[in-house]
């Protein structure tokens, strides 16, 4: 994986425009995972990203109709096969933290890099996800290396308002294998 104007070549781009500039000489500090599906404990379907380009049909299912209006949006999605999809550039702010705190800094979104797993906070991840995920925080790490010490769950910015990834993710597998690069991420 590479790099280019804040995009990972070689992935699929669905561009948000959903996003702003970060505050001035505020490169990325911290990574925030997510969890999401559409409609909820759904995968696949175009929903996700009509969620983040604000072309969600609110029609489409009752769920919808409560969260169309919202502009949101993540810097990726990693689908459930492994797929990365990116939607705003890593130098730029994906609105995806809302009212959020990290060590007593507010407004994470203004620090932080987004990424969405599609799942639900209690159905176990996949191997091509954590795979995913593995080599996308290693890629952020080596452009913005402070992120290597501030890794953390929506759910640990917005205590009490969000739960995700949710206890399916398993932290102490994803930290493992970004501290022994090369080893397998598959569960023995």
């Amino acid at each position: 994986m590479q790099l280019q104007a804040g995009w990972i070549r070689g992935v699929k781009r669905v561009v948000s425009p959903h996003f702003n500039e970060r505050p001035e000489n505020e490169p990325p500090s911290l990574l925030v995972l997510h969890n999401i599906s559409l409609p909820p404990g759904t995968f696949g379907g175009p929903w996700i990203d009509a969620l983040f380009t604000g072309n969600l049909d609110p029609e489409a299912d009752p769920y919808f109709a409560e969260i169309a209006h919202l502009r949101v949006s993540a810097h990726c999605l990693i689908h459930r096969d492994g797929e990365i999809v990116q939607y705003v550039p890593f130098h730029l702010r994906a609105w995806h933290a809302g009212v959020s705190c990290y060590r007593g800094r507010e407004a994470c979104n203004d620090f932080s890099i987004g990424i969405e797993l599609e799942g639900t906070d209690t159905l176990p991840y996949t191997d091509a996800q954590y795979l995913a995920l593995e080599k996308l925080t290693r890629l952020l790490i080596k452009h913005y290396p402070l992120i290597a010490e501030h890794i953390t769950g929506h759910s640990d910015i917005a205590p009490g308002r969000k739960t995700d990834p949710g206890p399916a993710f398993d932290w102490t597998r994803f930290r493992q294998a970004l501290t022994h690069p090369g080893c397998t991420s598959k569960q023995e």
